[in-house]
């Protein structure tokens, strides 16, 4: 009977064992499943509705990486049109929000995000932006800091617009060169025009200015007799030009005094411009997603060197003389 008893015994510590186990993998397999996985939380400022398209090669090329939007990715995307009071709003919420990464654009945008990230560990991956002749990172091999980006090769393409206009327009000795006052990508460009345009006999007449209406003014006041005051209008990279109001006012200006206007293909106001030397804004939204994907899987975003956009030219037929 004390054998009978011992084997009960034996059998019922051995079944609460098996239970026990049995309790402890069903806990654990739980746990497995109820873990959510990593949902990465980014926020896009983009700041200038020409290159707003960039969002759009971004996110297909993060989802080609393996984000997918709604299950390991979401997206926060907020848009303006060349404000820098918008620029300062958005991105102190993306900070408030402490997103896991911002992707912003263009030049200035850039800038701000760069002061709106001080004192945090956000990453910042800027694009379409200038870096010439700025403070924004430390070189292109070692940017240092929270940021690195695409870089927009303003100065290259500048020349590349100057020269395209004389083989389009021998005959253009005054060129008309609007920008916004004060913009960080313009000197970096009109010091390597300056040169460029004295050793050709070309005057370049630059008109800085806040909005349409001031370049409207300034056209007007070149005007004298059935002289406009210029030969050809060169449209530098910054955003006052491209914005539609600004464009629709010197394409009108072109129109009535037979004048090319180029360096940005631009259309507003059934005006349009001759051609274009500019980045392909798709593929630098890819560029930069390829940079996210290394600093969402651990690489510190100063450690990545910048990268640069490829140029291309586009001519509008149509318009072209």
């Amino acid at each position: 009977m004390l054998h009978h008893h011992n084997s009960l015994n034996h059998n019922k510590s051995k079944w609460i064992l098996l239970i026990g186990i049995a309790v402890i993998t069903v806990l654990l397999s739980g746990c497995v499943a109820q873990a959510a996985p990593r949902v990465y939380r980014v926020g896009i400022l983009s700041g200038l509705d020409f290159v707003a398209d960039i969002t759009d090669g971004f996110k297909v090329k993060m989802a080609e990486l393996g984000y997918v939007e709604g299950q390991n990715i979401t997206y926060d995307v907020q848009t303006t049109n060349f404000d820098r009071a918008t620029y300062k709003k958005i991105l102190q919420k993306f900070v408030d929000d402490k997103v896991d990464l911002i992707l912003v654009f263009p030049t200035e945008a850039s800038l701000e995000a760069k002061l709106a990230t001080q004192g945090t560990d956000i990453p910042v991956v800027f694009t379409h932006t200038l870096i010439d002749g700025t403070d924004l990172v430390k070189s292109e091999h070692e940017p240092g800091g929270n940021m690195t980006g695409v870089r927009f090769p303003g100065p290259d393409i500048a020349i590349k617009r100057f020269n395209i206009m004389r083989e389009l327009a021998p005959q253009a000795k005054r060129m008309w060169v609007p920008y916004q006052k004060d913009y960080p990508t313009v000197n970096p460009q009109l010091e390597i025009l300056r040169p460029a345009a004295a050793a050709a006999g070309v005057i370049l007449l630059e008109a800085p200015a806040n909005n349409a209406a001031e370049l409207e003014a300034d056209l007007q006041a070149r005007v004298k007799g059935d002289d406009p005051g210029l030969d050809a209008i060169l449209l530098l990279a910054e955003p006052l030009a491209v914005t539609s109001d600004s464009f629709a006012v010197m394409g009108k200006f072109a129109h009535e005094h037979e004048l090319p206007i180029g360096g940005s293909l631009v259309s507003a106001g059934g005006y349009a411009s001759i051609f274009g030397v500019n980045v392909n804004t798709v593929e630098t939204g890819k560029q930069a997603a390829c940079l996210a994907d290394k600093i969402l899987k651990g690489t510190p975003a100063g450690a990545i060197p910048v990268v640069s956009s490829d140029s291309y030219l586009q001519i509008n037929y149509d318009a072209a003389p």
